[in-house]
């Protein structure tokens, strides 16, 4: 069983203005880290366009139509401050709903062991109503959406460790105890939501890490919350929010995590998806704006992701 990476060149077409930190290079870092020889056993395939009626599992018509009409014929246009659509990123989000919903079918059918998806843009600050934050639609909500209504999924764990809070998917998921939702990330920051109160039906578990911590505050988070918080759970499909922004080499925030940890982290939850979920573990991208930090990081996690 081997490790399926999907990705595709519309997402290198989602343009954003200069300087902006959520940008194409993101993934000509990845695709340059991931074409050394270590990775030649890795299966890639190309990320299939997604059915759009799949964005209404997580978001309401009026909504999605809303996004439809800020995508500009040509330039750039603003979404809200942070976020930005140029004429391919409606082709590109739902390219990246298409590969993560592939990927759900993938770990249910058994035809991979688990599935990295590089995609952009990211998705997790996407609320129920609301673009913002990078993010158009929430991919790993509507993949999520996806596991149980087209695979039976009863219980499905999404696991945030971009170093933002995912303000998008603890929105979607509030009052709906059929997904668990754990975030460790930085607070004080962007987007100003992840209190530990924040509990919803009791299946948020917010893990927030203080500015200039590092490892051994986030592995304790991880031992101490969400791995408890998963066990508990037992979900049928773990899928993982990775964005690498925590890294210690990223310009927009303060934890100072390496790669090792982003290898530790991916460990144990394959250790928990092999215990609850049949292996059963779909990673997205997130976040993480340090090409170096970035590229290192991708490599750690879809390494330990194919050693099984």
């Amino acid at each position: 069983m081997v490790t399926r990476l999907y990705t595709h060149p519309i997402f290198l077409e989602h343009v954003t203005p200069p300087g902006h930190p959520e940008r194409p290079d993101r993934l000509r870092a990845i695709e340059r880290v991931l074409d050394d020889e270590a990775f030649a056993a890795l299966d890639r395939a190309e990320a299939p366009e997604g059915d759009e009626a799949t964005i209404l599992y997580a978001h309401p018509q009026e909504f999605v139509e809303r996004v439809r009409a800020a995508i500009p014929d040509t330039g750039i246009a603003r979404v809200d401050a942070d976020t930005t659509a140029s004429p391919k990123s409606w082709q590109a989000a739902v390219t990246a709903i298409g590969a993560a919903n592939a990927a759900v079918d993938d770990v249910f059918r058994g035809n991979v062991a688990n599935v990295f998806v590089a995609a952009r843009p990211p998705g997790h600050h996407a609320e129920k109503t609301t673009s913002m934050g990078f993010c158009l639609f929430n991919t790993a909500a509507i993949a999520a959406r996806y596991a149980q209504r087209q695979h039976q999924a009863e219980r499905v764990a999404i696991v945030d460790w971009d170093v933002h809070h995912g303000n998008g998917t603890q929105d979607i998921f509030w009052d709906d105890p059929s997904v668990l939702y754990c975030s460790t990330h930085q607070m004080p920051l962007y987007p100003g939501t992840g209190a530990v109160s924040e509990t919803g039906a009791g299946n948020i578990v917010n893990a927030p890490l203080a500015p200039q911590t590092g490892s051994e505050v986030f592995r304790d988070a991880f031992l101490s919350r969400i791995l408890p918080a998963l066990d508990n759970f037992a979900p049928d499909l773990i899928i993982i929010s990775a964005g690498f922004d925590a890294h210690h080499r990223d310009p927009l925030a303060e934890i100072n995590l390496t790669e090792d940890d982003f290898d530790w982290a991916t460990g144990q939850l394959m250790q928990r998806a092999g215990r609850h979920s049949d292996n059963r573990l779909v990673s997205l991208l997130e976040g993480g704006y340090d090409l170096q930090g970035l590229a290192f990081s991708v490599a750690a996690h879809v390494g330990r992701l194919m050693k099984g």
